[in-house]
């Protein structure tokens, strides 16, 4: 429905706006100056924005600092990234024993997905992830449903949580995702519990990684 249907009511009872950033603030890879200013326009009516993204943290370092928004949790829920005191601050869902265990195992599985599913390709971003990998099947690579759906498969085989995105299939080991993350990053900046509020929060999205957030906010 458009969203001119939504009542006043109900948007003016908005507490704060979480949202996807591929194909959601983003056209074919950028921000467009249109989206900018909505982010500034909510930031000046004081209302908290948070975007939630399977990209991976160094990708996300930037637009962290740059954009009006108050954080970008990364990685489907691993990793926030906020300015504080001046200062770009990056923090942790796992802890670091948790994640170096999980390096070796990630690791593993890529290889895995690379030897088993003809055609599949890491993610140009990969360099800049810590807690999971990312295969491309869409913005600079193509697989097919099929070869995606294999991709999946294997990835929790080896007992993995795994996304499909507008671009990417990520995985990673943890109860981790985007929910938990907007949890996490609203209760450690804003003191506030999201889960308590949330038919006060928006989440924008386009892709399936964004349907347990479509369930959960309405």
């Amino acid at each position: 429905r458009p969203l001119a249907d939504c009542p006043d009511a109900a948007l003016a009872a908005v507490a704060g706006v979480l949202t996807d950033i591929d194909d959601t603030l983003t056209h074919e890879g950028a921000i467009e100056p249109e989206a900018l200013a909505a982010l500034a326009r909510l930031r000046a009516a004081g209302l908290p924005v948070i975007a939630i993204t399977g990209r991976p943290m160094g990708w996300s370092e930037p637009f962290a600092r740059d954009w009006p928004i108050d954080a970008i949790v990364a990685e489907n829920g691993a990793v926030a990234l906020f300015m504080e005191g001046g200062a770009l601050r990056t923090e942790y869902a796992q802890d670091e024993a948790t994640r170096a265990i999980n390096a070796q195992r990630l690791a593993e599985t890529a290889r895995r997905v690379l030897r088993e599913v003809p055609g599949a390709t890491l993610a140009r971003d990969s360099a800049g992830r810590v807690t999971d990998i990312a295969v491309d099947h869409s913005e600079f690579a193509q697989l097919s449903a099929e070869r995606i759906d294999a991709v999946v498969a294997i990835m929790r085989s080896e007992g993995m949580s795994a996304t499909i995105s507008s671009i990417h299939i990520n995985g990673w080991f943890g109860t981790h995702d985007k929910r938990s993350g907007a949890q996490w990053i609203v209760q450690r900046l804003r003191g506030r519990d999201v889960e308590a509020e949330r038919d006060r929060w928006v989440y924008v999205g386009d892709s399936t990684n964004d349907q347990l957030m479509f369930a959960h906010y309405p």
